[in-house]
């Protein structure tokens, strides 16, 4: 999924009414994304002691409100109409990953997952986005498993470094042209820090990234792939909220959202072929 884009290049303040609102009113209720009104914007900003004449003047909602209320629309639809029909269970992207294996007879890294007993198993995101990624870029390096910080350099020296170990980068973690993270959680029982932290990890990141882009003018393509229904759409609906707000910050260039690893993810990996060939 691409960002929708009305919405990108917000003001930095637009996204702190989205977050404000958001915590305040709250993400979701049961299986449905909230959309506040107009008037429940205002009443939030209200009880937070803001400027509600801001979202609603003289009973008409101002310019601000507007926008506001257009992009909390658009989240819930993505959400409950596009994201959670493509998030897969750990049967179905069990089925998918061994319809791929079989397909492709991949020589590219497939890792373990960390769980133990009969849930331990091959890492069926991680191993999907391998072997697809691995089908189109052929004998071009990639770092399937980086086990240095990604690197930036200009004359040889560092222009930027990241805090971070990423999940891959292509063609390498010097100067990629495209990194990326995974985030598969199929046999998690309870939504805890440790999921938490890895949106706010990719968050990190991406504003590193941010940096990287608009100072040193060096674009890099970075994309965050998820899945497992029950770990974010039964209980972390709020951080798939926080996702799309982060992918019309422009913090991440892409998420695929479970199936779309294998529906979406050959064209990007196309993209990354054509910038490695002009670089050449």
């Amino acid at each position: 999924m691409r960002a929708i884009p009305e919405f990108q290049r917000k003001p930095k303040s637009f996204w702190a009414c989205v977050r404000s609102l958001s915590q305040h009113i709250g993400y979701s209720k049961k299986n449905v994304i909230i959309v506040p009104s107009v008037e429940q914007m205002a009443q939030a900003f209200r009880d937070l002691d803001l400027n509600a004449d801001a979202i609603l003047s003289d009973g008409e909602p101002t310019q601000l409100g507007r926008d506001l209320h257009a992009y909390y629309v658009m989240r819930a639809d993505l959400l409950m109409n596009y994201v959670e029909p493509r998030l897969l269970n750990a049967a179905q992207a069990k089925a998918l990953f061994e319809q791929e294996r079989a397909r492709l007879n991949p020589t590219c890294p497939i890792p373990m997952n960390k769980q133990k007993g009969e849930k331990k198993a091959e890492a069926f995101l991680t191993g999907l986005a391998n072997m697809i990624i691995q089908e189109h870029t052929g004998k071009v390096p990639v770092d399937f498993d980086p086990r240095e910080l990604t690197t930036f350099t200009a004359g040889g020296v560092p222009l930027r470094t990241l805090a971070r170990r990423v999940d891959g980068a292509f063609p390498s973690t010097k100067n990629p042209i495209a990194i990326w993270e995974i985030k598969e959680y199929y046999y998690t029982t309870t939504f805890g820090s440790r999921v938490a932290d890895g949106v706010y990890e990719t968050l990190l990141d991406g504003m590193e990234l941010e940096d990287l882009r608009d100072i040193e003018n060096v674009p890099v393509d970075h994309v965050l792939i998820i899945d497992a229904h029950y770990t974010w759409w039964d209980c972390g609906k709020p951080y798939l909220c926080r996702m799309i707000d982060m992918l019309h910050m422009g913090y991440v260039s892409e998420i695929l959202f479970g199936r779309e690893v294998v529906e979406r993810l050959p064209a990007i990996v196309a993209d990354w072929m054509q910038k490695y060939r002009e670089q050449r």
